[in-house]
């Protein structure tokens, strides 16, 4: 039987300035087409089916459209179940896609940072690229402890941030909130650089460029 890999995706559809958002399309497509052939994929989100994704996004990475007219992708985001009815016995890992998004719903959502650490204290692979960290800032370790403490992780940067004028549009900077939980943050040498981290069974990746690498990563540790 093949291991089952759960994609969640946010729900939220509007910044804190009322901007449009969603979850990222190439944070999706790139790890989508990795795993997929491999492994069997449930979508979820807060809200369940048809979470909405960045219009920004399918403007800037027309390459990836094809994911969203995919039959199997559309099957997949109608049947996307509800984080609250998700069995973590039933997957061997967890991908968050980024986005804004995750940042407003994700992160502040109890239902998926009790998921989060299900997952992790588990020891299953726990993962995320962009902004998709954000909703692993209230995941806890065995210890009770943030699952970044002492670990090696990345995400969304500080500086790329500010590059896309997007600061005021979230209500915490990733980077920062990694550093506050007493994580050990690292990043490309340049903003939009690939960065990858993986420490344990945590997975992080910086910015969309990296998605493919976090794609990668999690089929490496799924076939070790």
């Amino acid at each position: 039987m093949s291991k089952r890999i759960l994609f969640v995706f946010t729900s939220a559809d509007k910044t804190l300035t009322g901007a449009q958002t969603g979850w990222y399309l190439p944070e999706a497509a790139h790890p989508y087409y990795i795993l997929a052939p491999k492994y069997d994929i449930d979508f979820a989100s807060p809200k369940g089916a048809n979470p909405p994704v960045d219009e920004s996004s399918v403007q800037n990475f027309k390459d990836d459209v094809g994911f969203l007219s995919d039959e199997t992708v559309k099957q997949k985001f109608a049947s996307a179940k509800k984080l609250s009815d998700v069995n973590v016995s039933d997957y061997d890992a967890i991908f968050y896609v980024g986005g804004h998004g995750p940042v407003i719903d994700l992160a502040q959502d109890p239902v998926n940072a009790k998921v989060a650490s299900e997952f992790f204290q588990a020891g299953k692979v726990t993962s995320a690229v962009c902004h998709g960290p954000a909703a692993l800032v209230g995941a806890k370790d065995a210890n009770g402890d943030s699952i970044f403490k002492g670990r090696r992780a990345t995400s969304f940067t500080n500086t790329e941030e500010e590059q896309v004028n997007k600061v005021k549009d979230i209500p915490f900077l990733v980077e920062s909130r990694i550093n506050e939980l007493g994580g050990k943050f690292e990043k490309a040498p340049e903003p939009w650089g690939v960065h990858v981290v993986v420490d344990g069974n945590l997975i992080t990746g910086q910015n969309p460029a990296s998605a493919k690498g976090v794609g990668e990563a999690i089929d490496k540790a799924l076939s070790s």
